[in-house]
């Protein structure tokens, strides 16, 4: 426990230094006009933090089902347990675009960098009209030929936790007809948790799976999705719990996973 708490240690200390220095040199060359620099930054960071992780904590990750990704632009919809998520997946992403917090991207530098790859601007403040905003600019995203990340759920959550799907993805597959959604399940949270400053070692991994067709109703389609999402993301968890966890196991954990398994 105390050696994989210095071990983090290390890992935040270089992740946070990795992160701020692209973030400043990644903002000013995207307002000098430089911003297709941008991309080749990106991929140090999240090159850079994957290999933090690898040799400096002992996380490995592990990445299957990209056949399944299909060409030109489209929607990743991903289960969220762990910063590892975004990294794990803009590997997979030639043109990636998250959707952000507009008071995120109004940062200085970290904001300038993240619109300069092509973020997508979301007013939360903007009441009925956030879900103009994250349609128009999904739609936008998606004609350039790039991969729009969303995160169903909102925020990161535990492992095995209840799942909690809004109606966001739902929203912009009805709006926009055509589109292809990806859905992708993991089991970052069992090595990297929201609650907890510890990373274990390990391996991190995530599946991404067969795209949900268009033509469904949204109530259909929020009901695929979560369902497809859960039950792969269970299946991996436990599964990667009876291969061995270094990690100890609290008691919620554990209350949790045998609650899986009598479901399953």
């Amino acid at each position: 426990m105390v050696l994989q708490a210095v071990r983090s240690i290390v890992f935040y200390v270089f992740f946070f230094a990795l992160t701020s220095v692209l973030a400043i040199v990644l903002g000013v060359l995207s307002m000098v006009g430089l911003p297709g620099v941008g991309w080749q930054g990106v991929r140090l960071w999240y090159g850079g933090t994957l290999f933090l992780l690898r040799f400096v904590v002992g996380l490995r990750t592990e990445v299957t089902g990209a056949e399944n990704l299909p060409g030109g632009g489209f929607v990743i919809a991903a289960k969220h347990q762990s910063d590892w998520d975004i990294f794990a997946l803009l590997q997979h992403t030639p043109k990636p675009a998250f959707i952000a917090k507009k008071e995120l991207l109004d940062i200085p530098f970290f904001g300038w960098a993240a619109r300069s790859f092509g973020a997508i601007s979301v007013d939360r403040k903007a009441g009925g009209d956030t879900i103009k905003q994250l349609i128009s600019g999904v739609k936008k995203a998606i004609g350039e030929g790039r991969q729009v990340v969303i995160y169903p759920e909102g925020t990161r959550k535990l492992p095995l936790a209840p799942p909690a799907y809004k109606w966001g993805t739902a929203r912009i597959y009805a709006g926009l007809g055509d589109v292809t959604v990806v859905p992708v399940a993991l089991n970052s949270g069992l090595f990297w948790s929201r609650r907890s400053l510890i990373l274990w070692p390990g391996v991190a991994r995530a599946h991404i799976m067969a795209p949900i067709e268009p033509g469904l109703n949204r109530e259909q389609f929020q009901q695929k999705l979560s369902e497809t999402i859960e039950r792969e993301t269970t299946s991996m968890i436990l599964d990667e719990v009876d291969r061995g966890l270094a990690r100890p196991i609290s008691p919620q954990l554990r209350q949790a996973i045998d609650a899986a398994r009598a479901s399953r």
